[in-house]
């Protein structure tokens, strides 16, 4: 039995944005005090060389993260990646400060092993992230931090590009990656930025300012756009042709569904975003169209209901080179990022590959 086993009935006798806060702040705090730093790196356990993966001029650890959502602010990146993840995604941040959406906004479904959230990009703003990516920096400069980028309530869809390029601002000489979110369901009208022509323009426009900031002399930071997993394959076709056309150096697959079907927690009804397990499948078809659409051309990383090695593994041979989790933490505790990436080490060694690159996409080879 897990230590997180016998916690998890006092968090989960919490509500559920209070669990979620005190959990991060715990870390947080954990990871402020002396000594603290290689007990949290025995629970993430030694690395492992066949985990590695090198993708745009970045060398990951290990192809586990944590996605966008979980830590908005960056509060707790360190501790997290202590744990033993390859990378963590900080955000989803906008440019102004928000409070979000009304609570109650997040919503368990034991059942369902799921999570449904309206959080509505509840956040302190890209430049209170911007310090606190500054002072990781500092503390920890080979960690690999992505940030995902989100407009504000308030700015109208048809000025949705400025928000994201004002987002960018800030943060793009201290992040690893970032992401183009166009995807949540809890902003209203955000998802028709998927639709070609849109998002073509909100691309452009992001990839302008990164031209601008690399023409001045700083690095090329790698954009991504993270997808909903209602898509269809016309509509993730226009994605790839899109990213393609762009510059875009990659798509996460996928943001939470608005799908209830087979639900049966007494949250199910609950408007808002569901992750997790009933997730899984859908993540899993839009990684494999992605993929296939792109020729490989585009990496991916695969989300949505993670909660076993096999599970990633999956994932990763549909066609991501990088997986991250959410909900799978919360069920099963900061010791599934070891159990994951333990797993895959096997899996991997099982199948004949010496490395993670060897299995990505192999699922659709025949």
């Amino acid at each position: 039995m897990s230590l997180y086993s016998l916690i998890r009935p006092l968090l989960f006798a919490l509500p559920p944005e209070t669990a979620h806060r005190a959990v991060l702040h715990g870390l947080a705090g954990m990871a402020r005090l002396p000594g603290s730093g290689p007990l949290l790196r025995a629970l993430g356990g030694a690395p492992d060389a066949a985990l590695q993966v090198e993708l745009w001029g970045l060398r990951f650890p290990n192809p586990v993260g944590v996605a966008a959502g979980l830590d908005k602010d960056g509060v707790a990146l360190a501790p997290l990646l202590a744990l033993g993840c390859g990378f963590v995604e900080a955000g989803t941040v906008t440019p102004r400060p928000q409070p979000g959406n009304p609570r109650p906004r997040l919503f368990r479904l034991p059942a369902d092993r799921a999570l449904i959230n309206r959080m509505g990009f509840n956040n302190a703003g890209t430049a209170a992230l911007a310090g606190r990516l500054q002072a990781l920096r500092a503390a920890w400069p080979g960690a690999i931090v992505g940030v995902n980028l989100g407009k504000n309530r308030d700015t109208p869809l048809e000025a949705a590009a400025g928000d994201y390029v004002a987002a960018l601002q800030p943060v793009y000489a201290l992040a690893d990656y970032l992401v183009i979110n166009v995807s949540s369901p809890n902003t209203p009208g955000l998802r028709g930025l998927q639709a070609r022509a849109e998002l073509q323009a909100t691309v452009s426009a992001v990839a302008a300012a990164r031209a601008r900031r690399v023409e001045a002399g700083e690095r090329r930071v790698p954009l991504l756009v993270k997808v909903a997993p209602e898509l269809d394959e016309a509509a993730l076709a226009d994605v790839v042709s899109v990213a393609l056309d762009t510059g875009c150096d990659g798509l996460i697959a996928t943001n939470t569904t608005l799908s209830r079907e087979g639900l049966r927690s007494p949250a199910r009804d609950a408007a808002g975003g569901l992750s997790g397990e009933p997730l899984r499948p859908l993540a899993l078809r839009s990684v494999a169209t992605l993929y296939r659409l792109s020729a490989g051309r585009l990496p991916l990383v695969g989300v949505g209901g993670i909660a076993s090695a096999e599970h990633a593994y999956a994932l990763i041979r549909a066609g991501a080179s990088l997986v991250q989790v959410y909900t799978g933490l919360i069920y099963e505790g900061p010791g599934l990022i070891r159990r994951v990436r333990r797993g895959l080490v096997h899996l991997l060694t099982r199948d004949g590959f010496s490395c993670v690159a060897e299995a990505v996409g192999t699922a659709g080879r025949t």
